[in-house]
């Protein structure tokens, strides 16, 4: 505490002991004036002193004239040399006159010398008296002086710096509050620091336990794989599950975030990609995974709802105005509409699209589903690799007059491109519940090492769990999904739909499906046949009008 009282002395002692040093060296030095360099010769050579001779009289002596009646003698007016002081103040080596002495050019050779008077000359011109000695000894003391006043004064600061800080370990001590002192157990209030210093202090500490903690445990390293427009979902959902399982269980986690088309993602992870937890467009894509012997059986059931975190529906996306007139899917096989469509062998959300316009004629027969889907495909001029690219191609390239799509992406989309630039889009009241479900893949979790493998399933089934709680939920809703939680879905402000049905409804299933829709010569690949050749004979007729 008496850290403040002597900063301020200490540092004048410092300051005023660094400027004695140099000065008092010169002025006590015994060495003649021509061989002191810089501004102090000049100056010394212009002043008078009172010197007292040896019958104790006192006269009036100028250093100047003696020293240039010297400097003619030693250019061989008369003086036969000179031998330099023996006091022991000059005979420091880092003193200023030996640095001028070293830097002094050779004398000339003197004939015949001869007694020499210069030493008396140059002692009586030094003052003897009590007075002058003490302050020789001071100049000689100076820079150690001045050096350990720093010194002492640096300390000093760091210790009252310190002081304030609100670390310290032992008991009681002196602290800002009764919270944390130089003690951390309650001492009384005097140096210790402010509360938000203490606050900051227990924070830090807190962070250095964590990450010894964690050093301990090491890090679990999740890599999720899910479809492309989940980005945004599943990058805010992850940072939040992250930092909420390492306060709970000190156990840090780190994600890896790995986004594309469904097919593509599914594709990939059964070729190598190591997914630990996989998020896709629809269960059709997790079961590829399951076949390929990554994922165990009954995945779907060791989840809430499924396995289905989210859902969304298919909308119709306009351009601004919607100078078309687009009100439903009945207008997308007139001939003055184009559509844009992501491609159903790589995009899970061009299965969904698939879906919703064969149930849109299923009521009829399957004969009309399948009419009316073909001639939806014939009026489509691109089909990008996945729902994003999609986006990018009706948005950025101004390709098409409508764009079907899931309706989160399109509300993502809107707000990205600011409402200028937003576009109007319809949600059909007879529409599919696009369902998007999750899964761990435990081929690859297994795969870890023996010290990582339980933490890392620990951390995935966590997270998988998590997604299902109501802080997950609405950051799904905030990115445009359908929220599966009842509570969340009372509180949405999207369209309703009338008729939302499912694959199990209506179309028996994905196994069913996949048979019938996207195997090999399914219904797809007959739609696609037809449009080449449709295409074909459009091309040949262009050239014969050419």
């Amino acid at each position: 505490m008496y850290s403040s009282y002597l900063l301020p002395p200490l540092c004048i002692l410092a300051i005023l002991g660094t400027f004695a040093s140099s000065d008092d060296q010169l002025r006590n030095c015994t060495m003649p004036g021509h061989l002191r360099s810089g501004p102090e010769s000049r100056a010394l050579s212009s002043e008078s002193f009172i010197r007292r001779t040896d019958d104790g009289t006192e006269q009036s002596y100028s250093p100047g004239k003696a020293l240039l009646r010297t400097t003619d003698m030693m250019q061989g007016r008369g003086l036969g040399g000179f031998q330099p002081p023996s006091c022991r103040h000059c005979q420091r080596r880092d003193h200023i006159c030996k640095r001028s002495i070293a830097r002094a050019p050779p004398r000339a050779a003197l004939d015949d010398p001869g007694p020499s008077n210069s030493r008396q000359e140059s002692e009586s011109q030094v003052d003897w008296s009590p007075a002058s000695r003490v302050k020789g000894q001071l100049a000689a003391v100076g820079p150690q002086l001045g050096g350990l006043a720093a010194s002492v004064a640096v300390a000093t600061l760091w210790l009252t710096r310190r002081g304030r800080s609100a670390g310290g370990s032992g008991g009681g001590g002196s602290g800002g509050n009764s919270g944390g002192g130089d003690g951390g157990g309650g001492g009384s209030s005097g140096d210790g620091g402010t509360p938000s210093e203490a606050a900051q202090a227990a924070e830090t500490e807190e962070r250095r336990k964590r990450e010894q903690k964690a050093k301990k445990l090491g890090v679990v390293n999740l890599t999720l794989v899910s479809f492309a427009v989940t980005r945004k979902a599943y990058e805010r959902i992850t940072q939040r599950f992250a930092r909420e399982y390492e306060a709970a269980t000190g156990q840090p986690v780190r994600f890896r975030l790995s986004f594309g088309g469904s097919g593509t993602q599914a594709r990939a992870v059964c070729d190598g990609l190591p997914g630990d937890i996989v998020a896709l467009a629809l269960p059709l894509d997790v079961d590829k995974i399951r076949e390929a012997g990554l994922i165990r059986e009954g995945w779907q059931q060791r989840l809430p709802n499924n396995a289905v975190v989210a859902e969304s529906v298919v909308a119709i996306v306009t351009r601004p105005g919607n100078p078309k007139n687009i009100t439903g899917w009945d207008d997308l096989i007139r001939p003055d509409v184009d559509v844009i469509t992501a491609n159903p062998k790589t995009a899970g959300v061009a299965r969904w699209n698939f879906f919703a316009l064969w149930g849109h004629r299923l009521d009829k027969g399957e004969a009309a589903a399948l009419d009316y889907t073909t001639k939806v495909f014939e009026r489509v001029l691109v089909q990008p690799r996945d729902a994003r690219e999609a986006s990018d191609v009706f948005y950025k390239q101004n390709t098409g007059d409508v764009l079907l799509n899931y309706e989160n992406e399109v509300i993502f989309t809107n707000l990205q491109y600011g409402e200028a630039d937003a576009m109007p889009y319809v949600v059909p009241n007879n529409n599919v519940r696009v369902q998007t479900p999750v899964a761990l893949v435990d081929k690859n979790v297994d795969r870890r090492s023996s010290k990582m493998r339980g933490p890392t399933r620990a951390a995935a089934e966590a997270f998988l769990q998590y997604l299902f709680t109501p802080e997950a939920q609405a950051e799904f809703a905030a990115c445009g999904f359908r929220p599966i939680d009842k509570r969340m879905q009372k509180k949405s402000k999207l369209p309703k739909v009338k008729k939302a049905w499912t694959v199990e409804d209506r179309l028996g299933g994905w196994d069913k499906s996949q048979k019938q829709f996207f195997g090999g010569g399914g219904v797809m690949d007959k739609i696609q046949r037809h449009v080449g050749e449709v295409r074909l004979k459009q091309r040949q007729e262009e050239q014969r009008r050419r």
